[in-house]
């Protein structure tokens, strides 16, 4: 095994090596895992959105100065410092996350500034483990230092409130993407979660964020966006576009939250990224079908007993119903949707987004916490992916966008 390890090394290691073009999908199973681990523990992994700040947030109550163990295994959620460093994820993005309800009570802005001191704290708790990242260059340097890099983004524009002004608050806060909107329309256009159509399509304050947004070199997030929101936005971006943690519609018809093939052909045609997203809901239609049937009958079963999906015998409740009544969802089908979208229009406008601590309970098979990289780059060898493109996947393509996005900026 040890030598089969090396030679996995040589192969991948020395570019000129007459190995460099194995197939990889003739390797044995056992060969493909070690050859899979060793590429995840060496090559950067930029991981789209992660929703720990807001894990963190309920779990201290909101309060800043609690103590929240990032750096050892905990037992809950999908990342910590070890499962991380085990699943050789190096840069997840922080998703600084907005629920729509405050778009009605307030508070927007306020939340946000918590859940990004939250994040910094865990940085600068761990100086010796964990960096804050503002860049690709932060997140290479990182890297090197052997450091975990945690950058940042907005999920859900409610957060800048009816201020355009906010957009460069928060990019000095060291934010650097924006999702426009998450469950509800609000003042920058309509998510797609939403049936109101408030807007039909970006708002006018919403062509203005665009625009602000191209100017500071954050990077536009069009995930949660209806299609009519998405085309207003590629017409008026200068710089390419990213959907950070979303999946191929294709796979799951009429779910507007994924992205179809005449969005990911415009993403691609703008230079953009579409980073496939974890949730089994979004890989899988049988999956979906079944995960909206058992939230119908929760729905009712919670009204009919007066009582809230956080109360325990509600938990109790719902474990039990939904233990046998969801079809297995395997982390294949994370490398099916990646394959689908390189089939289309190449290996350049692909990444990863999991939407770790967003999606519960829904994690496909092979692929439930972050110590479980590994096992997407394992389905794609078994595919015939090449080291090279395995790298562009997990964070080479997200480094060219960003950096021509940044490139935009300095010319504008």
């Amino acid at each position: 095994m040890i030598l089969a390890a090396l030679a996995f090394c040589f192969w991948a290691c020395n570019p000129g090596s007459e190995n460099t073009e194995r197939d990889y999908s003739t390797l044995s199973d056992e060969e493909r895992k070690e050859l899979a681990m060793e590429i995840a523990l060496n090559t950067i992994i930029v991981d789209g959105h992660m929703d720990l700040p807001l894990r963190i947030y309920n779990q201290t109550n909101g309060d800043i100065n609690s103590a929240y163990d990032f750096i050892n295994r905990q037992d809950e959620g999908n990342i910590d410092y070890v499962r991380a460093r085990e699943g050789g994820v190096d840069a997840p993005f922080m998703a600084i996350y907005i629920p729509a309800s405050y778009q009605e009570t307030g508070g927007s802005k306020g939340l946000a500034d918590t859940l990004i001191m939250m994040v910094e704290k865990l940085a600068t708790t761990w100086p010796d483990k964990i960096a804050m990242a503002y860049s690709p260059d932060d997140i290479r340097n990182n890297f090197e230092k052997g450091l975990l890099s945690l950058p940042m983004g907005i999920e859900n524009a409610a957060a800048i409130e009816d201020d355009i002004a906010n957009v460069e608050y928060f990019f000095n806060k060291g934010i650097r993407y924006m999702t426009l909107t998450h469950g509800k329309d609000n003042l920058v256009g309509d998510s797609s979660y939403d049936d109101s159509e408030t807007h039909g399509g970006l708002s006018e304050f919403g062509k203005e964020v665009v625009k602000e947004m191209n100017r500071l070199g954050m990077i536009i997030d069009v995930s949660h966006i209806t299609d009519k929101t998405f085309f207003d936005v590629a017409e008026i971006s200068g710089a390419p576009i990213v959907a950070t943690h979303s999946s191929v519609r294709s796979f799951t018809p009429g779910f507007e939250r994924n992205v179809s093939d005449e969005i990911i052909q415009k993403i691609a045609e703008k230079e953009g990224l579409v980073m496939i997203t974890f949730g089994g809901s979004f890989l899988d239609q049988a999956y979906a079908d079944a995960n909206s049937e058992i939230r119908a009958h929760i729905v009712s079963w919670l009204e009919e007993n007066n009582l809230t999906y956080r109360d325990p015998e509600a938990q109790a409740y719902i474990r039990e119903y939904s233990a046998d009544k969801k079809p297995s969802v395997h982390v294949s089908k994370v490398a099916e949707h990646i394959d689908h979208v390189v089939k289309l229009v190449g290996i350049d406008y692909v990444g990863l987004g999991s939407d770790f601590d967003g999606v519960g309970d829904t994690l496909p098979e092979g692929l439930k916490d972050a110590s479980m990289y590994p096992n997407i780059i394992e389905e794609l060898l078994k595919l015939g992916y090449s080291r090279e493109d395995i790298e562009k996947i997990c964070s080479k393509n997200f480094f060219r966008v960003w950096e021509k996005i940044m490139e935009v900026a300095e010319k504008s």
